[in-house]
């Protein structure tokens, strides 16, 4: 039997969150990565549990993840990694010099800003808007109404899809960063220095689904950066986190093809 929202409290360390989703999977190669113990809860997106109010109440913008750390709050997945790291620093995804750790953090703050919201046009266009193509005008509306934080996201998107002008924004939003991060790989094993941080594990959820639609060719040139992606795939973290059913191909078959 599911546990409610106010009996989870009793856990140490939850994430309320879905295997799809991108955002998701970056908090749970952290969590892997860094040894940690955790309930994986998943939320049904067809069955709108992010939107509950009871979910409402932990995340008010309506969207996942949510991690509880002894039935604490804590929202947004680049907030969330940053925490993780603040609380469990024993197995660290952050340089230790400040300098090492501005870079870092200028990279989040550019995989936040450009990736990770450029690849949701795809991801609906080709997924998830099949599921909006029906609905009258009315539900259509409704629906987007009921997204607090990407209301005017799902405006844009429609029944159809994103127009081709804002997919072409996107696309050439992916296939800059591919380009800056070929050319910072061309120094350094990962994108800051040697060791591995959490700016690489923040843009990876972006690279498996490109590759996921069928848009790894934007990388076939770029060769510091499919070194990179080899060695990222090798890990355990990345073998836990995409599980079978984690990926847009495992649910919807006809995509298959492209990947």
């Amino acid at each position: 039997m599911r546990l409610s929202f106010e009996e989870r409290k009793s856990r140490v360390i939850e994430l309320l969150n879905n295997p799809i989703s991108t955002c998701s999977q970056k908090v749970r190669l952290c969590l892997h990565e860094k040894q940690l113990e955790f309930v994986n809860t998943t939320l049904d997106f067809r069955k709108k549990e992010h939107l509950s109010p009871s979910y409402l109440k932990l995340n008010p913008n309506g969207v996942v993840p949510t991690l509880l750390h002894d039935g604490r709050p804590v929202i947004d997945s680049s907030v969330i990694i940053e925490y993780l790291e603040d609380v469990f620093p024993e197995k660290p995804l952050s340089p230790a010099d400040p300098y090492e750790r501005a870079r870092m953090r200028a990279w989040l703050r550019y995989i936040e800003e450009v990736p990770t919201t450029a690849i949701r046009v795809p991801s609906f266009n080709k997924a998830f808007v099949r599921h909006y193509s029906d609905l009258e005008d009315q539900a259509l509306q409704a629906n987007a109404d009921d997204r607090p934080l990407r209301k005017h996201f799902y405006q844009r998107m429609g029944r159809s899809g994103f127009s081709e002008k804002e997919t072409e924004a996107s696309l050439q939003q992916l296939e800059n960063t591919i380009a800056r991060m070929d050319a910072a790989l061309a120094q350094t094993q990962w994108l800051i220095g040697d060791e591995l941080s959490l700016a690489d594990y923040c843009v990876v959820p972006t690279i498996d689904r490109m590759r996921d639609l069928g848009l790894s060719q934007i990388w076939k040139g770029a060769g510091n950066f499919k070194r990179w992606w080899q060695a990222i795939q090798q890990r355990d973290a990345y073998q836990k986190t995409y599980f079978p059913g984690s990926r847009v191909s495992d649910i919807y078959t006809d995509l298959r093809d492209a990947s």
